[in-house]
């Protein structure tokens, strides 16, 4: 059974604690995938809460484009995001397409028989997939599934995601691509990531603070209707994901049942039962806080 540790802590220091609760040491050069967030929005992860894990690792903020207009679908855009969000301060910064994107081959895919990341993702030795946990608008929720699958793909590998492996002509296609087979098609990019960067060279934490039911690539996402749940950290990005959901279920703040309409919604946890399929990671596991 796998081991989500959680801590209440949603803090510089609590951050730092719960990657130690991991007992792993990250090898090589370490990539730390974050949202840099939408221009507009507030909700992504802010660099003074992350500052002290990631200079503790040694690491570099690494993104990806997006397929979608706006002040991140470029490489030009987004190294202005970078430094307008504050990351370019407090750590070495990577956008893993600048130099083009390369192909993954996906073993027994749902929809996927490649995925398409940045060229960059090869000078790394180990990525913590270090995850902002909300809502989304066509996913259902974000976590560390998500995160590794559309938030690593380059900005092709991102419409290639969305639209099933067809090919993609915009958002149009992007928006009215079979839905399940959207999340089985992210299932398919995480499988294809772990098998390329190694199961043990990957880390997952999940930060569910500001759980708004919109996701950070909203420049304009709705203001969170819960409070504050905590931070999540585990080896296995199900479980991970898993935990965070029903985190949000057991919640006693009636304000959850906005998260969790958009969730169902979406059909959110079917991305989980593909990655169950692919064998990623296991949805039973034990919760152990560190508080």
């Amino acid at each position: 059974m796998a081991k989500v540790f959680f801590t209440k802590d949603i803090s510089p220091d609590g951050l730092v604690r719960i990657f130690d609760a991991l007992g792993v040491t990250m090898k090589g050069k370490v990539a730390v995938k974050i949202s840099t967030g939408e221009p507009g929005g507030h909700n992504f992860l802010q660099p003074a809460l992350i500052e002290k894990l990631v200079k503790k690792l040694d690491g570099t903020i690494v993104e990806c484009n997006t397929a979608y207009e706006g002040r991140r679908n470029t490489t030009e855009a987004h190294w202005q995001t970078f430094r307008d969000h504050g990351f370019t301060a407090i750590a070495p910064c990577d956008l893993l397409d600048e130099d083009g994107d390369m192909p993954l081959p996906v073993r027994d895919g749902f929809h996927l028989k490649e995925n398409y990341v940045g060229t960059h993702l090869d000078n790394y030795g180990s990525v913590l997939i270090l995850s902002h946990f909300k809502g989304h608008i066509m996913g259902g929720f974000g976590g560390a599934l998500k995160n590794m699958s559309i938030g690593i793909a380059s900005g092709r590998g991102k419409g290639h995601i969305h639209t099933c492996g067809e090919p993609c002509n915009g958002m149009d296609d992007i928006m009215n691509a079979d839905h399940d087979g959207f999340l089985e098609s992210m299932a398919d990019a995480d499988r294809s990531v772990v098998d390329h960067v190694g199961a043990e060279n990957l880390v997952y934490i999940n930060v569910a603070n500001r759980l708004s039911v919109d996701c950070d690539c909203d420049a304009h996402p709705h203001d969170p209707e819960m409070a504050d749940i905590g931070i999540f950290a585990s080896l296995d990005p199900v479980a991970i994901d898993q935990a965070s959901v029903d985190a949000v279920y057991n919640s006693p703040d009636p304000g959850k049942a906005a998260l969790i309409k958009r969730m169902e919604s979406r059909n959110g946890i079917h991305t989980v039962e593909a990655a169950v399929k692919h064998g990623l990671g296991s949805r039973e596991y034990e919760l152990v806080s560190i508080d």
